[in-house]
């Protein structure tokens, strides 16, 4: 039986809520400093262009800080975290290159702060409020917390800064707070709607010590605290400098500019395109352990003059712990969104939002109602969301001859979650996520393949962990980490190829907890466009009892999956296991989807991906219908000429029979 909202629980619902609305809720004795007209018509174009840099380099700074100061692997080596800085209302104004995925949805949360708290307990200068509440914004699911920094010059509510980091665990049944078991939240970590964490400059302590309470590592979630209220510092300090240096009148009248300028581009760019209405599903398999079934999100995008309706009528009902609140179908669409069809533009969410509206219905996996099992939101619906307004984004903008290159397949389509949790090579406790897959193939374009291994659509500042530090910080030794050829989406332009690694526990005297968390084994995420295959499935697959000592002990090291003996587990989609040591772990992340008939490839490109080693002989001959000379040298032009053709009229075949 679909959940019901719990009387009262919609006092946490984030929504959309326009400039006027927002103003209607904020009482007298909140002052606000507003933009004056006169000045933001008459602030010069130089002036402009500098503050608006100077505005990014800001944002820029504040995720630098934040990172100086982490001690999450999460943060420090991957970069999954990110930072925003919005008008007085919460409007983004700029958005971080860093994980925009978790920032995209700032907006929703300060609106709600604003609603909700200007009254009681208050909003004044020095004050910061922490937020993993992802019904409330902020945030995709609680792992993701943010704090958020109001800034006031001369008395009046300027600005808001906010920065936010996935954290690696903040309690539930399971380490690392992902819970496959979970049917509803309360399996799951503590969501908490904004409090006030930072009260005239000074940390709370009571409230400190109720967040950190719950996790099972709190001396990094409290170090994580720090690095988010030092960042928000830093904006904090840099903007001031730039009131000094212009004037409050000036910079505010460029935040203004800079929403309208990044709204009326996206504009004119969605006038060059013709009108039309198209339609994409991304799928979710098992949404909690055990489970056997299909899930979808359906996206059908629809362009009207310069305004984008994103339509998710028809998605499956909300399951288990995939699915998302409202904030991650938001900052799912705003991750494709940024990307996609604002690479050209300044990353002001705030205006370009303007050109954006949403349908969507209640109780389904990407607008979930509480209490529903949200801890696995980030990676799975609110990604899903994404992978659909990717296709549907650009195969709008397929039919433009004039913005046919800003075409992206999906991305690496899903994220290959293992957690583990255990005792450290220094016998200390430790949970942490492995963030290898990071490194994901890119989907490729109309007109160029995707970027091997090149990371994910939504962290455009994401990075692979090193593997040395990966080995510092945590009991464990890889046997590899490498490109997987053929994992790429063939098509006239190849999807980048993934990764997989293999390692076994090292120096730890228990066995690790391990959760592994990830859709794409059965149904790919990773669709190609325009007749390009989708990539590689996803994989992950326990050896147990395995013979690795043996190759250790004669000083060797197993390169295949084939030379490791032991009994082979492929683990489903969402499971918790545990991974002893002798056992080893093995995982294979998905890669981007092609573009175009594989058959319209150039031979010679193929013969050199054969060559470096990102496709297979069987495959350039099976799927791209290339032939190779002896040992690879070269193409035999006539025998492929063969093949395609006889290759074409087998698909004739095939179509005329049904």
């Amino acid at each position: 039986m679909p959940f019901m909202p719990v009387p009262g629980s919609e006092v946490f619902s984030s929504r959309v809520r326009s400039s006027e609305q927002v103003l209607a809720t904020i009482p007298p004795e909140l002052p606000l400093h507003r933009v004056v007209p006169d000045v933001a018509e008459k602030i010069d174009a130089l002036t402009y262009e500098v503050i608006r840099h100077r505005l990014w380099a800001i944002t820029d700074l504040m995720g630098q800080a934040l990172k100086q100061m982490s001690g999450s692997l999460v943060v420090t080596d991957c970069n999954d975290f990110d930072v925003a800085l919005t008008d007085e209302i919460g409007d983004i104004v700029q958005i971080g290159p860093y994980n925009t995925e978790l920032a995209a949805a700032v907006d929703l949360a300060i609106k709600w702060i604003l609603e909700h708290r200007s009254g009681n307990p208050g909003i004044h200068e020095g004050d910061m409020f922490l937020c993993n509440d992802p019904w409330v914004g902020g945030g995709l699911h609680q792992n993701d917390v943010a704090v958020f920094a109001p800034l006031f010059h001369q008395g009046k509510l300027f600005a808001w800064t906010a920065a936010i980091a996935h954290q690696a665990d903040l309690g539930g049944v399971s380490p690392g707070s992902w819970t496959p078991r979970a049917e509803d939240v309360f399996w799951e970590s503590l969501p908490t709607p904004p409090v006030k964490i930072v009260r005239n400059f000074e940390i709370q302590r009571d409230v400190e010590d109720v967040y950190l309470r719950r996790s099972r590592v709190p001396k990094m979630v409290g170090l994580d605290l720090r690095a988010k209220i030092g960042a928000n510092r830093v904006g904090h300090e840099r903007i001031a400098q730039l009131i000094t240096k212009y004037s409050a009148e000036t910079v505010k009248a460029a935040m203004q500019r800079q929403l309208d300028d990044a709204e009326q581009r996206l504009r004119a760019k969605l006038d060059k395109i013709a009108d039309g209405t198209w339609s994409a599903v991304s799928y979710q398999e098992q949404s909690m352990k055990d489970d056997r079934g299909l899930h979808k999100v359906v996206c059908t995008l629809r362009k009207t003059g310069s305004e984008l309706v994103f339509d998710f009528t028809g998605t499956s009902p909300q399951s288990g712990m995939i699915n998302c609140p409202f904030s991650g179908m938001y900052g799912g669409v705003m991750s494709a969104v940024l990307p996609v069809l604002c690479g050209d533009i300044p990353w002001a969410a705030g205006g370009i939002r303007r050109c954006i509206s949403f349908v969507t219905e209640e109780g389904t996996l990407n607008n979930a109602t509480f209490p529903a099992g949200v801890g696995k939101g980030s990676v799975a619906s609110s990604w899903a969301t994404m992978n659909a307004a990717t296709e549907c984004l650009s195969t709008m903008l397929d039919t433009s001859v004039e913005l046919q290159g800003q075409v992206q397949s999906v991305c690496c389509g899903t994220w290959d979650l293992c957690v583990m949790a255990g005792l450290d090579q220094r016998g200390q406790p430790f949970a942490t996520m492995i963030t290898d897959s990071m490194g994901g193939g890119f989907g490729a374009g109309n007109d160029h393949d995707g970027v091997d291994t090149g990371g994910l659509l939504l962290i455009p500042m994401g990075k692979m962990p090193d593997v040395e530090m990966n080995e510092f910080m945590l009991p464990m030794l890889y046997l590899w980490r490498r490109e997987e050829a053929d994992s790429g989406g063939p098509g006239q332009f190849r999807g980048g190829v993934t990764g997989s690694l293999c390692f076994v526990p090292h120096d730890t005297p228990a066995p690790l907890a391990q959760i592994v968390s990830g859709a794409g084994k059965a149904v790919p995420q990773n669709v190609g466009l325009a007749g390009g295959y989708p990539g590689n499935s996803q994989a992950d697959i326990a050896i147990r009892g395995s013979n690795v000592a043996e190759f250790f002990a004669r000083g060797a090291i197993p390169t295949t999956l084939d030379e490791i003996g032991g009994e082979y587990v492929v683990l489903a989609c969402e499971d918790e296991v545990l991974l002893s040591p002798g056992d080893v772990h093995y995982m294979c992340w998905q890669s981007g989807g092609g573009y175009g008939d594989p058959l319209l490839r150039e031979p010679a490109r193929v013969a050199h991906d054969v060559a470096e080693f990102r496709v297979t002989d069987q495959s350039a001959r099976s799927i791209y219908g290339v032939v190779l000379g002896p040992s690879g040298s070269g193409v035999d032009a006539a025998a492929t000429e063969v093949l395609r053709a006889q290759m074409r009229d087998r698909r004739r075949e095939l179509a005329m029979k049904g």
